[in-house]
């Protein structure tokens, strides 16, 4: 059975940094993509950044492209979301979620079938 445990949210002011981590068990699958969703209240979930397990190729949304930062442990088989220049728009539940892949497209467009249970981002301004 696969588990995707997040950690690392919490409460922070805006211009402050927090590091989420994601880590899989039970996750046979050697070619996959994991990374963040997010979801604020009366919002629509977002992807937030991707990472592929072969080669570490990376998706980012616009909206956080140069303020965050995925990267991975490929033998924890574990994500990690490492958030700088925080904004109170970057407030929402994050939310990790993986799929199996032989190709390297990450994009959030494609569905992922292992989701966590989510971890959650407050920032004041």
């Amino acid at each position: 059975q696969v588990q995707l445990v997040e950690s690392g949210g919490g409460s922070v002011q805006a211009g402050g940094s927090l590091r989420l981590s994601c880590a899989a068990s039970g996750y046979t699958y050697s070619r996959y993509c994991m990374g963040w969703f997010r979801q604020a209240p009366g919002k629509e979930r977002e992807g937030v950044a991707f990472i592929y397990s072969i080669g570490g190729n990376t998706y980012y949304a616009d909206s956080v492209k140069g303020r965050f930062t995925i990267s991975q442990d490929v033998s924890k088989r574990t994500v990690y979301l490492q958030m700088n220049s925080l904004k109170p728009e970057d407030t929402a539940m994050y939310y990790c979620a993986a799929r199996a892949t032989y190709w390297g497209s990450c994009e959030p467009v494609y569905e992922y079938n292992h989701w966590g249970q989510g971890t959650q981002v407050t920032v004041s301004s």
